[in-house]
């Protein structure tokens, strides 16, 4: 039996990589098999039949890997955040009033 070596690309201060994912990407990646895992253990135990469960699993799985394999091609290492990020800021500043505008600081 051979041995199976996995290369890691890290250079210095980048971000690291493994088979295309890259940075947060892997842990998202593990979180969802744990969860598959997860959801694929229940579904056994509540007595639904083997092929079923099997199925289910290889469809979310398959699901689940090419939208974090898609995210990590779209956003990269900082993008997502990034898009994230820019949905919280706010697209106009209402102000009814200029009273803010015009009471002077008392520390002044």
């Amino acid at each position: 039996m051979a041995n199976s070596v996995y290369q890691v690309n890290k250079g210095i201060n980048a971000s690291i990589e493994f088979k295309g994912l890259k940075a947060q990407y892997i842990w998202y990646l593990g979180g969802g098999v744990v969860v598959l895992m997860i959801v694929f253990a229940v579904m056994y135990i509540a007595g639904l039949p083997s092929y079923l469960c099997i199925g289910v699993i290889l469809l979310a799985g398959t699901g689940l890997v090419m939208k974090v394999y898609g995210m990590s091609n779209k956003y990269g290492e900082h993008g997502l955040m990034k898009a994230l990020a820019k949905k919280q800021v706010p697209k106009v500043l209402r102000s009814r009033s200029r009273r803010i505008f015009l009471v002077r600081n008392k520390q002044d």
